[in-house]
């Protein structure tokens, strides 16, 4: 009798065991492919730009996700930034001037991430953007 039951005890852990398994590996492989636009920023600043400067532009991204119909979300916040901009200087070599910052802006479909190209409030925005931008790269990324 206690042959039996070990053995139903560890057939009980085992099917546990595997179940708890099969759980963590089909929960791991779920993901979604939305159809929205994913539109990244990458970008450093000119030089002498101020923190405060800084903070008006990505305000500024903040305010016009507000205004402009379509958008989705908005990232902010850069923890890690890749990639670099190699400027030509008056001697010909190249000076590596990396990129800092970065934000993302998610918009609904093709129509909202268009209009949002000439709208007034991604207009007002550039004013502030643009005089302090040094250089940009730009992806725009959708399934």
């Amino acid at each position: 009798m206690q042959l039996n039951l070990n053995w139903k005890k560890t057939m009980l852990l085992a099917v546990a065991l595997v179940a708890m398994g099969a759980g963590v590996a089909t929960a791991a492989n779920k993901y979604g492919k939305p159809q929205s636009i994913i539109h990244v920023v990458t970008l450093y600043y000119k030089d002498g730009t101020t923190a405060e400067q800084k903070k008006a532009v990505l305000d500024g991204v903040e305010k016009m996700a507000a205004e402009i119909p379509g958008v989705k979300n908005v990232w902010l916040r850069s923890f890690k930034v890749q990639g670099a901009f190699y400027e030509k200087q008056e001697d010909g070599s190249l000076k590596a001037r990396p990129y800092t910052d970065a934000f993302v802006m998610e918009f609904e479909n093709e129509a909202a991430f268009k209009a949002y190209d000439d709208h007034p409030a991604h207009r007002a925005w550039e004013k502030v953007y643009v005089p302090v931008r040094g250089r940009s790269a730009t992806s725009d990324i959708t399934n």
